[in-house]
């Protein structure tokens, strides 16, 4: 049986659901939700809304990371939620983190960057940064455009990145100046030196595989410590 059936199998029992209420759900029919448990289907398009419905996230569900579910993130935080905007005072806790809004990481085949633009700036919490091993002066965040990514990273997706982090993870996400073009994909090293990049939507967008000279031409600009997604 494959990851992904065994993990929703998994959050299934833990959530307490059906197979039938899970497709209700995530409005998919449970012939496909049956195919799914059963590993005769090892991928789907619904991976956002099944993750939703089965509250973990979408790299949980997919490949077993360790990633804490919702339902742990909600148990550690305490409080409300309060309304912010650009003349909000910073709490002790808080800090700023600049949001490149002119330079997008592409999804794809790769865009140009051209500018960028310094002036916006997104809240993070200091404990946050500290959890991830992350300083505040080497983080930064940028848009995702394209559709390699999906359905992790959605087009428009927001993405933090820490630009100290630029050793190879197998496995991990990172942004990349690939001659001249920032691009986003999860890297790996191969024997002599090479590289592999590789999308989430492998169907579309298959690996791509680079010997060592042609790896001469990827720079990590940093490793990928957190990522938003609007549904």
């Amino acid at each position: 049986m494959n990851i992904l059936a065994m993990n929703i199998k998994d959050r299934l029992k833990a959530v307490g659901l059906t197979q039938k209420e899970l497709a209700d759900r995530a409005n998919i029919s449970q012939v496909m939700v049956h195919k799914l448990v059963s590993g005769k289907t090892t991928s789907t398009s619904k991976i956002m809304a099944l993750a939703k419905a089965l509250n973990c996230t979408p790299d949980w569900l997919m490949y077993g990371d360790k990633t804490k579910t919702d339902a742990d993130a909600d148990a550690e935080w305490v409080g409300s939620i309060e309304p912010w905007g650009n003349d909000t005072i910073l709490s002790k806790d808080e800090l700023e983190v600049p949001f490149f809004t002119e330079v997008e990481l592409a999804a794809g085949n790769g865009a140009i960057a051209i500018s960028e633009n310094h002036g916006p700036k997104l809240r993070f919490a200091k404990s946050t940064l500290r959890r991830q091993g992350v300083e505040a002066e080497h983080a930064a965040c940028v848009k995702v455009n394209g559709s390699s990514m999906e359905p992790v990273l959605p087009t428009g997706s927001t993405v933090g990145i820490d630009t100290a982090k630029t050793d190879i993870i197998d496995g991990k996400m990172y942004a990349i100046n690939h001659d001249g073009m920032l691009r986003v994909k999860l890297v790996y090293q191969l024997p002599g030196g090479g590289i592999r990049l590789r999308s989430y939507n492998s169907d579309e967008y298959p690996d791509e595989h680079y010997d060592k000279q042609q790896a001469s031409l990827i720079r990590l600009i940093g490793k990928v410590f957190w990522y938003s997604v609007l549904l």
